[in-house]
């Protein structure tokens, strides 16, 4: 919930702009002093877009400042709306919010953290998205500010995990003795303490960690609780880095179970049976066969939920229940994103943030020149050059699999005509992807020319270097006697010119020589030109690779010298 306080008409007009766009999550504060307005939207809410000075606003909210990472964000605008500054909770929060003002007010974002300012991996959020938490948040500002510094920072304990990219000033190669960032879930009183291990190094805490819990019917929360911290203990193991209890599908409402998980903000994962049964384990009972139908509820439930992990705890027993501990494995990450048709305001934000948490970029050269600066310092990039799209695709799987976050870039859309379907080929089942979207050349022409697209359309390459030209040949007749409006991929290039004009003699068997043709080459890049003719004037000679052309239905028209399809409610 976002708290909204204005003091002046202006900024309860801006303020009821904010409601009627996100009227899920506005909350306006009317009716009382802005001072009091804003105590209560400090208390109440999640965030505050507060439309008063900053230095009001800080005075009135500095006394109850706590932490950064409980404190709502805060974000001031000015009066005439030119600006929204992220006052507090910049990257828990604010930073993001000061740019979705952006959208509905058309002020100018002001991100005012150092590592935002430096395109650096803030440390303060640097392995959130895995459920990473920061065991000594009171170092943060010192070995932040090392970082931002150039100072050497040894990283320890980060390998397999998908992290962002750190500056190359932070690596387990840097000296020991310095400023440190420590990655594990060994608990801070086990020997490793002894060893200096801790001393002075900022600590993640990685929920790499799963409990496995069994019981007897009718257990007590206080007996699994115990039984919970005495397993963590005896293997030195963080309760912090637990990321679940896991247990049998029959222990799904045992309610001591339960209670130990709501307490400690632990969820609890269930399995069959016949899952846990098929688990190799080093302690089974043919007791608990007997009793729940396998041998083991507590190895097996924390095998299972970690994914192929190792058991690091275990079992364990007491008079009612039974918990065993084992670490997951980390599972890499591919992020296969569409960059667009070329111009930076068509690169998605979401596009965006993928390839700033990706700490290993792999594209085609020039893909990877139009977004270079856009890279966290730190990003490895591995580029290569055209004709090469089976090793990039392989090698992008291979860093994944390594336990690396890696995105795969490509132009428009990555799943048209582009990188996805290659990489998902070579992907197996040990890593997680995503498909980050892209608006696609087809889409950026369509927009240039009007609207083609707008009833049913087919998108066919004439490119015979993975398909044969009998393949295409037969989807082109298909698409003609479907009247079909077609946009054409790869049209034409040195070594191809003859297939575009006969594509043409397809669809002109099919429709009548005013058919709208437009043609757009290098769309939403600097040198862009757009072209609309009809299919009787159209010139194929025209076009190179670098071209998207179109070829309207029977029913596309020119209306105001624009192509357009229509969708149908008006028949001509």
């Amino acid at each position: 919930m976002i708290g909204v306080v204005a003091a002046t008409a202006s900024g309860r007009t801006a303020a009821e702009a904010l409601r009627a766009a996100w009227p899920d999550e506005v909350r306006l504060l009317t009716g009382q002093k802005a001072a009091d307005a804003l105590r209560e939207a400090w208390r109440t809410c999640d965030a505050v877009v507060s439309f008063l000075a900053v230095g009001a606003t800080v005075r009135v909210l500095a006394p109850l400042l706590g932490h950064k990472s409980t404190d709502p964000a805060v974000v001031c605008v000015d009066e005439s709306m030119a600006f929204a500054v992220a006052v507090l909770g910049g990257h828990h929060g604010a930073n993001l919010l000061a740019r979705r003002l952006t959208g509905v007010l058309g002020c100018t974002p002001v991100v005012t953290t150092a590592s935002d300012q430096s395109n650096v991996t803030p440390l303060d959020s640097w392995g959130a998205e895995l459920g990473f938490t920061v065991h000594n948040p009171d170092l943060l500002a010192h070995v932040g500010a090392a970082v931002l510094s150039g100072e050497p920072v040894r990283l320890d304990g980060a390998e397999g995990w998908p992290l962002p990219p750190l500056p190359p000033n932070v690596s387990p190669q840097a000296p020991a003795g310095g400023h440190r960032v420590l990655v594990t879930d060994q608990a801070e009183h086990s020997c490793m303490c002894h060893q200096g291990w801790f001393d002075g190094a900022l600590v993640y805490r990685p929920k790499s960690l799963v409990v496995g819990v069994g019981s007897a019917r009718g257990v007590a929360a206080g007996e699994v609780a115990a039984l919970v911290d005495a397993a963590l203990a005896s293997g030195e193991l963080a309760a912090e880095s637990v990321r679940c209890l896991a247990t049998a599908d029959l222990k799904a409402d045992e309610e001591g179970i339960l209670q130990v998980a709501r307490e400690r903000g632990w969820p609890v994962v269930t399995h069959p049976a016949a899952a846990l049964a098929a688990v190799d384990v080093p302690n089974p009972s043919e007791v608990v066969r007997a009793e729940v139908g396998t041998p083991s509820v507590a190895e097996a439930a924390a095998l299972l939920s970690a994914g192929g992990g190792a058991l690091v705890v275990p079992k364990h027993k007491s008079a009612n229940a039974t918990a065993a501990v084992a670490r997951l494995r980390p599972r890499g990450r591919l992020s296969i994103v569409g960059l667009g048709p070329g111009a930076r305001d068509l690169l998605t934000p979401r596009a965006v943030t993928a390839l700033q948490r990706s700490s290993v970029v792999v594209g085609l050269d020039q893909y990877v020149s139009q977004v270079r600066d856009l890279l966290r310092p730190g990003t490895r990039v591995l580029a290569s050059g055209l004709g090469q799209e089976e090793e990039r695709a392989r090698t992008a799987v291979e860093e994944a699999t390594a336990g690396h976050a890696v995105a795969l870039i490509g132009s428009g859309d990555a799943g048209v005509y582009a990188m996805a379907s290659p990489a998902l080929e070579f992907a197996g089942p040990g890593i997680d992807v995503e498909g980050v979207p892209g608006i696609t050349a087809a889409v950026a022409a369509s927009g240039l020319l009007g609207a083609p697209l707008g009833h049913d359309h087919a998108y066919i390459s004439l490119s015979d270097l993975h398909t044969p030209w009998e393949v295409i040949e037969r989807r082109v007749t298909a698409a003609a006697e479907g009247d079909f409006t077609v946009c054409f991929y790869n049209p034409r290039s040195r070594a191809r010119a003859w297939q575009l004009g006969r594509a043409l003699g397809i669809l002109a068997g099919h429709r009548p020589p005013s058919t709208p043709v437009g043609f757009v080459r290098n769309a939403a890049r600097t040198d862009e030109s757009v072209t609309l003719t009809t299919l009787a004037e159209f010139d194929p000679a025209a076009v190179d690779m670098f071209t998207v052309v179109v070829v309207g239905s029977s029913r596309s028209r020119t209306v105001a010298g624009r192509f357009v399809t229509p969708r149908g409610y008006r028949w001509a």
